[in-house]
């Protein structure tokens, strides 16, 4: 799935894909034959010495690591899929490997780039909402409410310690930190698992049902967090990955002394601010606003923009700093490392049941 919208967004960003790999060599030659690629390679040291500059790496979890060290020896700019690693100290090596390299590398924090979230991320740095007083929200999905329904990612071989948190999660914490400009310093959270028994084996992401025999699950379906900023503010967090009826509501309020802003993804056209005159909604427009919110809006208002716009923009701007430009609000590997240091301390709270500080 999320390979596809790469090479969507790459070739809307005007990148030409020169080649693929797959997991094998027969899902290379698939994968190249389907998307009118000339190659489809049949290993990474192939892909390493390819004449590619940018290379997306779409795959499970636990090969981002050897993957992207592979690839930045070869020095190729570097796009990689979060959770950049599977555990905090992976992550900080694939940065400091990247930073020594002297590439690109960037991770698909797309949601960044709607254009009403850079709005409300200018309102916040011209000090329109005062002071925080509280900071919360949600991520809900329900693609693994099914007790048919499984995934590479609920295996923590391929995935991860954690599933749900680590996946959408990190999605939530890193578009909120770098909205409302607090950094998340301590947290007590608690991780759930709906179901215990899944089909062994995986299926399809965002749907298809996995046949044959069961296996237990240890990742979770549900994470509960709780949380303070470095300047104490508080703040919770919910996420779900079998919330019924819930695609991909990805939701923020941020309330703060002098006004409230929220925010969400499956209404990205809009977003609410609310005041002690009252409170009203305020639509993406092209013509107004700040020059963030209106470099994102290609299309007049009234024209929906989404999340594969989204992604098409943070390619785009990925490319651009390969060019030498410095786009505003890129998400970058140090931008992955912080994610992980979060989820990892998500994972050790539950575990020990105590409010754990976020550290490296």
């Amino acid at each position: 799935m999320i390979a596809a919208v790469h090479r969507r967004s790459a070739l809307i960003a005007g990148g030409q894909v020169v080649g693929v790999l797959g997991s094998s060599q027969q899902r290379s030659r698939e994968a190249a034959q389907a998307w009118g690629v000339a190659d489809g390679y049949s290993s990474l040291e192939q892909l390493a010495a390819s004449e590619a500059e940018v290379v997306h790496v779409c795959s499970p979890n636990a090969t981002h690591a050897p993957y992207v060290q592979a690839l930045l020896a070869a020095g190729k700019h570097v796009i990689c899929e979060k959770p950049l690693g599977v555990t905090a100290a992976q992550a900080q090596e694939m940065t400091d490997l990247a930073a020594r390299a002297g590439v690109v590398a960037t991770v698909p924090f797309v949601y960044r780039y709607h254009p009403v979230v850079r709005e409300i991320r200018a309102r916040v740095q011209a000090g329109e909402f005062g002071d925080w007083n509280l900071l919360h929200g949600h991520y809900l999905q329900d693609w693994l409410r099914s007790a048919h329904a499984s995934n590479w990612r609920v295996d923590p071989a391929q995935g991860g310690a954690s599933r749900a948190f680590a996946d959408i999660g990190s999605h939530w914490c890193d578009l909120v930190e770098w909205v409302s400009g607090q950094r998340i310093q301590e947290l007590t959270a608690q991780l759930s698992i709906a179901i215990a028994e899944r089909p062994d084996g995986g299926g399809a992401t965002f749907g298809g049902r996995a046949d044959g025999k069961t296996a237990a699950v240890s990742t979770e379906d549900i994470a509960t967090v709780l949380f303070r900023t470095a300047d104490r503010i508080p703040g919770s967090v919910v996420i779900s990955q079998v919330a019924a009826g819930r695609k991909n509501r990805l939701w923020f309020e941020l309330d703060g002394a002098g006004g409230s802003a929220s925010f969400d993804q499956e209404n990205p056209e809009s977003f609410w601010l609310g005041s002690s005159e009252g409170s009203r909604c305020v639509v993406r427009d092209s013509a107004s606003g700040s020059a963030e919110q209106r470099r994102l809006s290609y299309l007049p208002a009234g024209h929906a923009q989404g999340y594969g716009d989204c992604f098409a923009a943070f390619v785009a701007d990925t490319y651009a700093a390969v060019r030498g430009e410095q786009p505003d609000g890129l998400p970058t590997f140090a931008d992955g490392a912080r994610s992980a240091v979060i989820v990892d301390a998500v994972v050790r709270s539950a575990r020990e049941a105590a409010w754990t500080a976020v550290t490296p």
